[in-house]
């Protein structure tokens, strides 16, 4: 079975120039679709992890109750308040989300969604009408779960970054090899699967990467909205979607290995791995 392993230097090699005379525009415009009230970190964490990488231009649509606080939280990102109905997205979000689509070089949807029914209606709508490189995550995984066709008729790049929970609601059986349930997987809905865990398993359902870099101390709530950020924000840079998903997460891990050597793995946090990523990335 081929299975590819990165390194640094192979990650710095894919990762595009910064030329002189760019520009924001030259570095991806992408759309983030992330929280709902009880749950404003996971949009702010994937944010600063998009930006992080590297990102142009990120825009952050949330529902309006928690505009206020993540206008607090990141100040970088073009903040969209959308319609919500009890903290989470409504289907009034659909049109006004629908509309952003076509500027967009690369768009994440689920981290702190929450799985109401207007929050289905947004996932639904852009894994149907968006034509670049899609990322779910978390509750955008939760939602879609119930509608896979939807992911199965994609013309354009998707990626699923699920955690083993989420693997499982997914239809996927990991007890004997997860490399051969990620690739059947990936197969099946036509998409790019990220199986989250010990060793990351990134694969198309052809290609395999297996990524060696990450601790035991990176298993917090909040590491995997980072990630789905990182992702997002390579793929907005036109990285193709393997070498970015493959790439964010060997930083990913990399920037948790930095932080459990100074820190220790017990108190180590997802925004001290934002802070380790610049060194990571020089």
């Amino acid at each position: 079975m081929d299975v590819r392993v990165l390194d640094h230097q192979q990650v710095l090699s894919i990762l595009p120039d910064r030329k002189p005379d760019s520009h924001k525009g030259d570095y991806g415009k992408i759309l983030l679709l992330c929280g709902s009230r009880g749950y404003t970190g996971a949009a702010a964490l994937a944010t600063m992890g998009a930006l992080r990488c590297g990102a142009g231009l990120v825009y952050l649509g949330v529902p309006e109750c928690i505009y206020a606080i993540e206008a607090v939280k990141v100040t970088e990102p073009v903040l969209i308040p959308l319609p919500d109905y009890n903290g989470c997205l409504d289907s009034a979000s659909v049109d006004l989300v629908l509309n952003r689509l076509p500027d967009m070089d690369a768009v994440l949807i689920g981290p702190g969604l929450g799985q109401t029914e207007g929050t289905a209606d947004v996932v639904r709508a852009v894994a149907q009408n968006y034509r670049g490189p899609l990322v779910l995550d978390a509750d955008g995984i939760n939602v879609i779960s119930q509608h896979m066709d939807v992911i199965r008729d994609r013309t354009s790049p998707t990626i699923l970054t699920p955690h083993p929970g989420e693997f499982r609601r997914l239809g996927g059986n990991i007890e004997e090899d997860r490399i051969l349930a990620a690739k059947a997987m990936a197969r099946q809905l036509r998409s790019i699967v990220v199986l989250k865990g010990n060793k990351t398993v990134i694969t198309d359902g052809i290609v395999c990467y297996r990524n060696l870099t990450g601790n035991p101390g990176m298993a917090v709530g909040g590491s995997g909205d980072v990630l789905a950020g990182m992702i997002t924000a390579l793929l907005g840079q036109g990285i193709q979607p393997m070498d970015a998903a493959a790439c964010a997460a060997w930083l990913h891990g990399a920037a948790g290995d930095l932080c459990a050597a100074e820190l220790g793995q017990y108190p180590m946090l997802p925004t001290d791995m934002l802070n380790a990523l610049p060194r990571l990335l020089k």
